[in-house]
């Protein structure tokens, strides 16, 4: 996991990358908590959810927003992060031209970065949202959601109550052909301290199920099209034997 430097919108960004041997391998983008209170793309969370990608078969990003470790800038308040966000999710899709998915995971104030740089990507297939803070930031925007996601938070999280994020997961599942799953873990905190484990448990239980029923969607897309080829041959072959009866009259 070599320290990597790719270009941000006002200079550097310091990020670790995982590469992924296969070349559609997918592609996951992990955003840190908030900068002013100790966010870092080191934070126990992040960590975790980067590998839980990684075991997964996904070639995974995770950086600092500008101002945090060796990332040069200062903070924005959100839009400077949110382009900070879009140049790291441009950066891996030149590295994975390839990706058969592509997925956004965020930890806090992460979330709310990632949930608008997901309204304005529509190549992102799939998200995870840990502890949003939909309590403290406007999260309107999302009307409707594109994608399919998870929303996690604890039980005993004193910054984000269960509520806010019950009642925010609420207003994405009334729209159509959209799945948002909530679950909240007892006895976690906003930190999830002592609780990575079921955290992960849950992270990865939701990758697997979301990747199994995507490979299942592309076989079915596969089979559909062989039978539109086979069906295709079909009627060529009876023109083609409607021809022949007609020369032979």
């Amino acid at each position: 996991m070599p320290e990597l430097i790719i270009n941000g919108p006002v200079g550097r960004l310091e990020a670790r990358f995982h590469h992924d041997a296969g070349s559609d391998s997918p592609i996951a983008l992990i955003l840190h908590p908030h900068p002013q209170f100790g966010g870092t793309m080191n934070n126990q969370v992040v960590y975790s959810m980067y590998y839980a990608f990684v075991e997964r078969g996904f070639s995974v990003l995770r950086f600092n927003f500008r101002g945090v470790g060796r990332s040069q800038g200062i903070w924005d308040g959100g839009p400077g992060e949110l382009a900070d966000a879009a140049s790291a999710l441009d950066w891996m899709q030149t590295v994975k031209p390839d990706a058969r998915y592509c997925w956004i995971a965020g930890v806090s104030f992460g979330t709310w970065i990632a949930m608008q740089l997901l309204m304005r990507r529509p190549e992102i297939d799939g998200f995870i949202c840990v502890a949003p803070p939909s309590n403290l930031y406007d999260f309107s925007f999302l009307a409707p959601c594109p994608s399919s996601g998870l929303m996690v938070n604890g039980d005993s999280d004193r910054v984000v109550p269960t509520s806010s994020v019950a009642e925010l997961t609420q207003k994405l599942k009334t729209q159509r052909g959209i799945s948002i799953d909530h679950e909240v873990i007892p006895g976690a905190n906003h930190f999830f301290e002592n609780q990575i484990e079921p955290l992960n448990n849950i992270v990865g239980g939701y990758l697997d199920m979301r990747l199994a029923m995507a490979e299942e969607e592309k076989a079915r897309a596969k089979e559909l099209e062989k039978e539109k080829e086979r069906e295709k041959e079909r009627r060529a072959a009876e023109l083609k034997a409607q021809q022949e009866a007609e020369q032979n009259k």
